[in-house]
């Protein structure tokens, strides 16, 4: 869509102005301008490499659009500046005295070997991180400072069974669904742990027919789904890896059966439809995260992105990993206006910014529905007042926004 700055500017109301409060608070031109460190903690050579272009152009053209439509107006500009940790944990735990000495404001985290490396330790470095991915049972801790942008997986697919148990089945019986995952991965082990533990607290919404634990890259599970099928699965869950997620749909069309897959924002249609062999074959299947549904709707966020491409320099497609990387500076460049607008854009410190986003709401309105509000508190490393999930679903050939905001079910930890 080729929009003028004024059009986009107008279609998204005022996506490249501050909020009023915050436009009076910083009405005279800044006497001078702090630059801040924002490390961008990537993987240009390990095994995301190929998929780090698309969290990097989000993050960095959301950069460019607050330091030039915000930053320069508060007094402040954002360094973004990425640091290839290889997604290995030794790799950052190496990188991080050089980083730490850089004095960084606040910083963009990746996922678990960075998480890993950092989350004991940043609490005295008094560094706050932030995550794009959703979080997991056992990083539920308090007093933790790499902070997801989403709930657990589990709180996403609780909420996304619940939604499926009362609009697709009648709400009146449990749904029968099967879960496919890994124990190669301490993260999507949990989501195993997570979702049958769920389901046995909760047997009048959820019939868990199995759990197949199977290799990350499978070559194929033909055989399992057919088991699960036949079990009477009314929807597979395959929250876990890429290629599982691809194995899963191959199986599913090589049997003939059109029972809905339902995938995370790693994995969805948006991003591997090539590999899953176009979008059309996932026709019905749906994607469940707290972040943005890249669809083809024309939402806040699609109208955002619109504008990154055509004056920010953004190349990459609308794609999920490209909005989880935007989601991320969304909220990073936020907390940095709240913080500036109570302690001057010149007095920020890496304290400051924690204490700033225990304190304040982040609304999705704020964010542009890249994620819903979010409200974090010093119990958990994720949003936990009133999480919610939003659903897509392929629809013609493409992905469509079925429900925004769906409110997440209260969970035990597991």
């Amino acid at each position: 869509m080729n929009i003028t700055r004024r059009k986009a500017a107008l279609a998204i109301a005022g996506a490249a102005t501050l909020p009023t409060a915050i436009t009076s608070a910083f009405a005279a031109a800044p006497a001078k301008t702090t630059t801040y460190l924002v490390p961008s903690l990537s993987d240009f050579s390990g095994p995301f490499a190929s998929v780090m272009p698309l969290f990097a152009g989000g993050r960095d053209s959301v950069g460019k659009w607050w330091n030039t439509e915000v930053g320069s107006k508060i007094g402040v500009q954002l360094d973004i500046k990425a640091y290839d940790t290889r997604y290995d944990t030794a790799q950052t735990a190496s990188l991080w005295p050089g980083i730490l000495a850089a004095k960084p404001l606040i910083g963009f985290a990746l996922g678990g070997p960075d998480t890993a490396a950092l989350q004991q330790r940043l609490p005295n470095d008094k560094v706050v991180m932030i995550l794009g991915s959703a979080s997991n049972g056992f990083g539920w801790r308090p007093n933790q400072w790499v902070l997801s942008t989403r709930p657990t997986f589990v709180h996403e697919l609780a909420g996304f069974v619940e939604w499926f148990q009362k609009n697709k089945a009648g709400g009146t019986r449990p749904v029968k669904m099967a879960l496919v995952t890994t124990e190669a991965s301490p993260t999507f082990a949990d989501i195993g742990r997570g979702m049958q533990a769920w389901a046995k607290a909760n047997p009048k919404t959820i019939e868990l027919v199995e759990v197949v634990y199977a290799e990350v890259a499978p070559a194929d599970l033909t055989l399992q789904v057919r088991r699960v099928l036949n079990a009477g699965a009314e929807a597979i869950i395959a929250p876990a890896s890429p290629q599982q997620a691809v194995a899963v749909r191959r199986a599913m069309t090589a049997l003939g059966k059109n029972v809905p897959i339902v995938y995370s924002m790693h994995n969805s249609p948006t991003f591997l439809d090539k590999a899953m062999g176009g979008m059309q074959t996932c026709e019905g299947d749906y994607e469940a995260q707290s972040g943005v549904i890249t669809s083809v709707d024309p939402t806040e966020s699609k109208k955002f992105y619109d504008l990154m491409v055509e004056k920010y320099g953004l190349k990459q497609g609308w794609s999920s990993i490209l909005g989880a990387g935007m989601g991320q500076a969304i909220l990073i460049c936020r907390a940095v206006e709240a913080a500036a607008k109570k302690h001057g854009p010149d007095k920020l410190t890496g304290e400051i910014m924690h204490q700033t986003l225990m304190e304040n709401t982040f609304t999705s309105k704020e964010l542009f529905g890249f994620a819903n509000d979010i409200s974090y508190s010093i119990a958990a490393p994720f949003p936990v007042y009133n999480p919610k999930v939003n659903i897509g679903q392929v629809k013609g050939g493409k992905m469509t926004t079925v429900a925004t905001g769906v409110a997440i079910p209260k969970l035990e930890r597991w």
